[in-house]
């Protein structure tokens, strides 16, 4: 059964552009033209990738990203940001929300079908049945990441987990006091080619993960970072 992916944009031109393309790669697509008609199609049927676009009225990409991933049963929904926006501060808003990945507008239809397969891929891989996850439980030190309920545990704390934030939490305890680099994250959890991808990406994803581990952010004790490297968690 071919994936099912939801575009949510207010501009029909750019719904139809990339509909067309999802349709040509073998996807199943719907499309919703506000963040409240997106809202009620995803509480109908929820896609398999929801490609968001940023700059809507009323309730805008942001905020639909923010409420989805309040709810539990959209935490690990990939998402998709499509954006005009090509500021570095507008991107980390985007990826601050609870975006999985991004892609600018104006579209790059090769770009933006890796991307979607590239989303596709790592959520089907973080699925319990996924050769990833044959021993779900993973323990270093007080955190125990369980690969089947997307939550790492902390001491007494039980934290749920995005998707990307699930795979890079997993990647980075599996090499555990090893120093990873950005580009290293990006090509392993990311799976983008060498020395592509965005290290923002990596940024912004370790900075979210730290302050749901962290007691205290300015000085981190399980994520910590290796100056001229890059992070690493301590076994």
């Amino acid at each position: 059964m071919s994936a099912y992916i939801l575009t949510v944009d207010d501009e029909r031109q750019m719904r139809m552009l990339l509909m067309d393309a999802l349709r040509s790669a073998g996807y199943e697509t719907g499309q919703a033209s506000s963040a409240r008609e997106a809202l009620a199609m995803i509480a109908n049927r929820r896609p398999d990738l929801l490609v968001l676009d940023v700059g809507m009225p009323e309730m805008n990409g942001l905020a639909l990203c923010r409420k989805l991933r309040e709810d539990p049963r959209y935490v690990t929904l990939p998402i998709l940001f499509l954006t005009a926006y090509t500021q570095p501060d507008d991107i980390i808003r985007g990826l601050d929300a609870g975006a999985d990945d991004y892609t600018t507008k104006p579209i790059n239809l090769a770009v933006f079908l890796a991307r979607v397969r590239a989303l596709l891929r790592r959520a089907e891989l973080s699925t319990p049945t996924s050769a990833e996850n044959e021993q779900p439980i993973l323990t270093v030190g007080d955190l125990t990441l369980n690969s089947n309920t997307y939550q790492v545990q902390v001491n007494d704390r039980t934290i749920p987990l995005t998707a990307t934030e699930h795979r890079l939490l997993r990647y980075m305890m599996e090499h555990s006091n090893q120093p990873l680099s950005p580009q290293r994250l990006l090509e392993a959890v990311w799976e983008y080619p060498p020395f592509t991808g965005d290290p923002d990406l990596v940024r912004v994803h370790v900075r979210n993960l730290r302050a749901k581990l962290e007691e205290d952010t300015r000085q981190p004790k399980y994520i910590q970072t290796v100056h001229g490297v890059g992070y690493m968690i301590k076994g």
